[in-house]
């Protein structure tokens, strides 16, 4: 899959304290890069509970993937028909459970 962007991951990973994310952001990174999903069942069989589908106001379904431990969420947009991941959000446990970005995206 072509990742769009990371970028997104960097900036993150350079906020302070958040440095912790680094590595498996990394990681998230080339399990993503090396898989080829046709169906949200390839992703769940690539990433197991780590993550969930969820629909956003705009009526469109993203994919959540926990991170670090659950430290972290990703929401990211996946195109099956493209190959590409779009990473939309990173953000802290606390600050998904605000259900803000459900409404932004």
């Amino acid at each position: 899959m072509r990742i769009i962007s990371r970028r997104r991951l960097r900036e993150f990973w350079s906020i302070p304290g958040h440095a912790d994310a680094t590595e498996p952001l990394r990681q998230w990174y080339a399990k993503v890069k090396g898989a080829f999903w046709k169906t949200p069942a390839d992703v769940k069989r690539t990433f197991g509970a780590s993550v969930d589908f969820v629909k956003v106001a705009s009526g469109n379904t993203v994919d959540v993937f926990d991170v670090a431990g659950n430290k972290y969420r990703l929401i990211a947009a996946v195109h099956y028909d493209y190959g590409r991941v779009f990473v939309l959000r990173i953000m802290t446990h606390r600050e998904y459970d605000l259900n803000r970005w459900k409404h932004e995206l």
